[in-house]
This record gives C-alpha cells, sequence and structure tokens, in this order.
C-alpha cells in the first residue's frame, strides 16, 4: 500500500511538471485589494502551500472551475480543507455567502 502511495505521489509529481511546462495562454494580472474573512484567508493561505501553488493561482482556479459548475477539488484536496479549517477555526460554510458582516474596527 505504502509503495502504491509512492507512485501516485510521483506520478502527480510528474505530471504537475508536465502541466507547468506546456505553454498555457498569455494573461495581463493586475494588483488587487480584495478583503477577505481573516480565517477563511488563513485556509486559503494554507491550501496554496499545500498545492505548492501561490494563493493568486489558487484564486483563478477555484473561480475559473466555478464559472463552469466544476468542483476544483479532488476528495484528498477537501480533506486536507477540511483540516485547515480545524486548524484555523475557520467554521464558514456557502450558507454563509453574502451573509456576513463586520465587527466595528
Amino acid at each position: 500500500m505504502k509503495r502504491l502511495g509512492k507512485h501516485v505521489i510521483l506520478l502527480s509529481f510528474y505530471l504537475r511538471n508536465i502541466v507547468q511546462m506546456m505553454p498555457g495562454k498569455i494573461v495581463e494580472r493586475t494588483q488587487t485589494g480584495v478583503r477577505l474573512e481573516k480565517n477563511l484567508l488563513k485556509v486559503l493561505k494554507g491550501l496554496a502551500e499545500y498545492c505548492d501553488i501561490t494563493l493568486g493561482d489558487l484564486l483563478e482556479g477555484i473561480v475559473l472551475h466555478a464559472f463552469e459548475g466544476k468542483s476544483p477539488f479532488s476528495p484528498e484536496t477537501l480533506a486536507a480543507i477540511q483540516h485547515l479549517k480545524t486548524v484555523y477555526h475557520c467554521d464558514l460554510t456557502a450558507g454563509d455567502s453574502h451573509r456576513l458582516s463586520e465587527t466595528a474596527a
């Protein structure tokens, strides 16, 4: 079983490198000042680190998948997200979307 896990990790690493080497679309990126809930941002930063990509790349991927009605995450990544949510005390769900209010500064 461990041997299979090692091969899966190596295959994942190999495929990620192939994707990174393949030419993609040329885009123009812009700096933005996005405000996010503090613990949610911690989870996103942790997930970006887990996936070995930048926070911007993670957000772009999530949005592009959402625009097509697709889930951007494998079951393994969803488990990592649940762990990160626990670590960073993030109890927000999709039901909380558009219902968050800020505390007075």
